[in-house]
């Protein structure tokens, strides 16, 4: 980590994931204003996290624990999941690695395209769920967002990542890589858990 990338007047948080994406999408949630944001890819000496837990919860701890220990600074993890009715509740913990290990999202949404096919508009209910964990000295939090949705039979949209694109939102009318990144953290269960975050570290002084 470079030298000086602190401002002295700022408080620090370590958002404990190094995928780009949801770095973005988190800092524009939170709008957090006394406060700097850097990914735990900013730190070399902090380990990769190996999230086996059985639950999200259990998974965003751990890594905001590594994060914490890692780096010494208060740290913010998230894990998140999509729940397919139709399967039961999966992917659920495991929906980055649905396809296997080292998969893209393409790999995902053709495994999760595979499984429903057939499965008739009725039973295509499914639900994002995430759960994001605060850890510092004294305190371990969390907090929870869910977004109710139908998997759809093709991918549509090319903003957002992940199972957006076969996410659909019927009152909208829209999936959610239909959406703009402002127009999808107002209703994301990620927006709404960071939101709950951004509240609870603003009154913490962030």
């Amino acid at each position: 980590m470079k030298s000086g990338y602190w401002a002295p007047e700022m408080k620090k948080l370590i958002l404990a994931t190094r995928n780009s994406d949801k770095i973005i999408e988190i800092q524009s949630i939170m709008k957090l204003d006394h406060s700097e944001l850097a990914g735990i890819g900013n730190f070399p000496q902090a380990p990769d996290v190996v999230e086996d837990g059985q639950t999200l919860r259990e998974n965003a701890l751990k890594k905001a624990r590594s994060a914490f220990l890692a780096t010494g600074l208060p740290s913010v993890a998230d894990d998140s999941g999509l729940e397919v009715d139709a399967l039961d509740g999966a992917p659920g913990v495991h929906s980055s690695r649905f396809a296997g290990e080292h998969v893209t999202y393409a790999d995902n949404n053709a495994k999760l395209l595979s499984l429903m096919q057939g499965v008739p508009e009725s039973r295509r209910t499914a639900r994002f769920r995430c759960v994001a964990c605060y850890v510092d000295k004294t305190h371990e939090e969390y907090v929870e967002g869910v977004c109710e949705g139908v998997i759809l039979e093709e991918l549509r949209g090319n903003q957002g990542f992940g199972y957006d694109p076969l996410f659909f939102i019927p009152r909208l009318g829209k999936t959610l890589a239909e959406l703009s990144v402002e127009a999808k953290s107002t209703l994301s269960h990620r927006g709404e858990a960071f939101r709950r975050m951004g509240e609870m570290l603003k009154r913490m002084g962030y």
